[in-house]
């Protein structure tokens, strides 16, 4: 997979919280999500990431911040809501799994 192209950033730029008005200007979001979908899809430690996509501090924050605010899953709706539309997804196919959420004490 390679970086975000313009068709699929089109789709996730009016998703992205709007940058705050006052102090210094938010790094580039296209550049920081690249930056954040390379270390997601390698593996890769955020500090290890090519330079091209600027520093990793930036993406490893913006990735954090994006987390706690919801913007990773509003993201997500809304591209699932597209490929429902679109009539791309199998809901037939679709499964919910538990197998990483932790059982409470004394449960099997």
């Amino acid at each position: 997979m390679r970086d975000l192209t313009d068709r699929q950033w089109a789709v996730l730029e009016p998703l992205l919280p709007p940058p705050k008005k006052m102090g210094r200007p938010r790094v580039d979001d296209r550049r920081t999500i690249n930056g954040i979908l390379y270390v997601l899809r390698n593996g890769t430690p955020c500090d290890r990431m090519p330079r091209r996509y600027g520093s990793h501090v930036t993406c490893w924050r913006r990735h954090a911040q994006w987390s706690a605010d919801g913007t990773w899953r509003r993201i997500w709706q809304a591209l699932l809501g597209m490929l429902d539309q679109e009539e791309r997804l199998d809901w037939e196919r679709c499964s919910i799994d538990g197998s990483n959420v932790p059982a409470k004490k004394g449960a099997t």
